[in-house]
This record gives C-alpha cells, sequence and structure tokens, in this order.
C-alpha cells in the first residue's frame, strides 16, 4: 500500500437543517484495500460516502480523493471513480448492452464490455432488459456499470441487500475479483458478515462518529475474553460443586456449563472438571465477533438491525 491514502475524509460535518446527519466522520483508504463503512441505518454511512464523493456539499471538515477535492474537481474525478449507489435503477426496458453502452459513452477510455459482461457472468444478457433479470443479474449489472470507465476507485452502496444467500457469495466473489484488478473498493454495509468476509479493514459509524476502525481481526481481539460451553452428560455439572477458577465467570444453563475468560481459564476449567472426574461430551468454543463488536459500540439502533437482517 502507498504512504499517500487514495481517500482522505478529516472531520467531516453534515447537516440538513437541525439535524446532524454527519457529526464527525475521519477515515483514509488505502490503495488495493477494501475498505468497509458498517454502521445501523441512519447511522450518516451514505451521507459520508456521497459527500465524499462531491455529490452532496460539506459543511464542514476536509475530503481529498486521489488528492483531489471531489467539490472543486468532480468531473476530473469522474474519469477516476466508479459509484454504485444504493437507490440506483435503470428503466425497465433498457437492456444490458445499450445501459453498459450508454455508460461507456461517458468516459474518454472505457473498459470492454465484453470483458466486463464475462467477469461478471452476464455473457449472453446483452439483450435482457433490465426488468429481466434477477436481483443477482441486476446488482452485477450495477457493478460492470461502476467499472466501464475503468476508475481506480469503485464505491458500492449496500451491494447485496435483498439478495438470497447464493447470490449474495457470488457477489462477493465478484468484489475480490474487481479488487484482483487493481481496484480500490470502499463498501459500504450494514451486514455483519459480508464485512468479515471481505474487508481488509472497516470503520464502524454511529449517530455520524467514527466509532471504531481496523480489520475486523482486530477489532475482534480486541476483547480478549473467549466463551467455552460445556455439556458433561451428568447431573454433577454444577458450578457450587467444583472449585473452579475465579478469574473467569460462570453461568450453568439448561445442564451446559458457560465459562467466559481468557485462554488460560478456560485450560484450567477443563484440569478442574478432570480432576472432579467429569468427562465433557461436547465442547465448545466461542471468541467475539464481528457482531458483537458491532452491537456493543453502536447501541441500540444497531440492535435492531442485527435482529431485523436475519
Amino acid at each position: 500500500m502507498n504512504a499517500s491514502p487514495v481517500i482522505d475524509v478529516q472531520h467531516l460535518r453534515k447537516t440538513y437543517g437541525g439535524t446532524v446527519a454527519v457529526a464527525d466522520v475521519s477515515l483514509a483508504v488505502e490503495r488495493g484495500e477494501i475498505f468497509g463503512i458498517l454502521g445501523p441505518n441512519g447511522s450518516g454511512k451514505t451521507t459520508t460516502v456521497e459527500t465524499m464523493l462531491g455529490l452532496r456539499p460539506t459543511d464542514g471538515g476536509r475530503v481529498r480523493v486521489l488528492g483531489l477535492d471531489p467539490h472543486r474537481h468532480p468531473r476530473r474525478l469522474r474519469e477516476r471513480v466508479g459509484v454504485q449507489l444504493q437507490q440506483a435503477r435503470l428503466p425497465a426496458q433498457l437492456r444490458v448492452g445499450e445501459a453498459l453502452e450508454l455508460y461507456a459513452s461517458f468516459y474518454r477510455n472505457p473498459a470492454e464490455p465484453a470483458e466486463l459482461l464475462d467477469l461478471l457472468g452476464l455473457t449472453g444478457q446483452q439483450r435482457t432488459a433490465f426488468a429481466s433479470l434477477s436481483g443477482g443479474q441486476q446488482q452485477r449489472l450495477s457493478i460492470a456499470l461502476a467499472l466501464v470507465g475503468n476508475p481506480e476507485i469503485t464505491v458500492l452502496d449496500e451491494l447485496t441487500t435483498g439478495l438470497d444467500p447464493q447470490a449474495r457469495r457470488t457477489t462477493w466473489d465478484l468484489i475480490e475479483r474487481v479488487r484482483a484488478r487493481g481496484v480500490t473498493v470502499v463498501l459500504v454495509t450494514h451486514d455483519m458478515d459480508e464485512a468479515a468476509h471481505l474487508c481488509d479493514r472497516l470503520a464502524i459509524i454511529d449517530h455520524g462518529t467514527v466509532v471504531a476502525t481496523g480489520s475486523p481481526r482486530d477489532l475482534t481481539a480486541a476483547e480478549s475474553a473467549y466463551t467455552l460451553t460445556i455439556r458433561a452428560g451428568t447431573d454433577s455439572l454444577t458450578t457450587a460443586a467444583l472449585p473452579l477458577p475465579g478469574s473467569s465467570s460462570f453461568d450453568l444453563v439448561l445442564g451446559e456449563l458457560e465459562v467466559t475468560g481468557s485462554p488460560q481459564d478456560l485450560t484450567n476449567v477443563l484440569v478442574a472438571l478432570a480432576q472432579h472426574g467429569i468427562t465433557p461430551v461436547a465442547v465448545q468454543t466461542r471468541t467475539r465477533t464481528l457482531e458483537d463488536v458491532f452491537l456493543g459500540l453502536a447501541g441500540d439502533g444497531a440492535a435492531s438491525l442485527v435482529t431485523t437482517s436475519r
């Protein structure tokens, strides 16, 4: 990665009358990475991206994309940044080939449409109307249109919302192929699995501010606790009857012992059980997930989002 980020946002602020959509957002995107912007609905993530792209004026802060101010140099950036926005729709009868030709005409050095169709699995669909495409095919076409200008950066907003699991996985594979072509990808999402699977780094936004940044692994490793669920197949599994290590927390639910602590704490628990002649018939370890991080940082709005997105 280059020392200078391809996107640099410092203390961005955006208001609508008395409503603060973005209070204070700072983030940096490095060349060649998939960078995620994660947050509940209404957290300010889409407004952040639209302001970052020069689609909305800022009320404060500094934005640079490929070293340029998007509000002062929109035309120069248009050739270098591809965008697929959340609410983007095409006319129902517009055919796939026609859409690609139309969008290609906006650029001086467009990509070869046939190459994009092959890359995104749309070969043979040139004469298919937009309304006749499946949801997954429509999303693939959206990616193709975002790439038709041979951009250095592409921004994809809520790309897989409403897709079935197979279509989502296929779309994830396509995004990784896009990055393999040398394109920096900014992915706006509220899907925890999507962020964990695709993103090299991400920023979690809540109430218009960045509450955490880092790789999915770094964010989940910030909390050292592990949870061990033990089922012993015996009525003798009780916390009161065992001298279990004091540095862990314990909970006995429906005959299963849940222990939360460090890896060493969990080892000590298993040793203590063995010393009392109790052999587990099932042991399951759970580490902190990105969803845990998200819920812990983003509050009630995140909780309702995670519940409804499952």
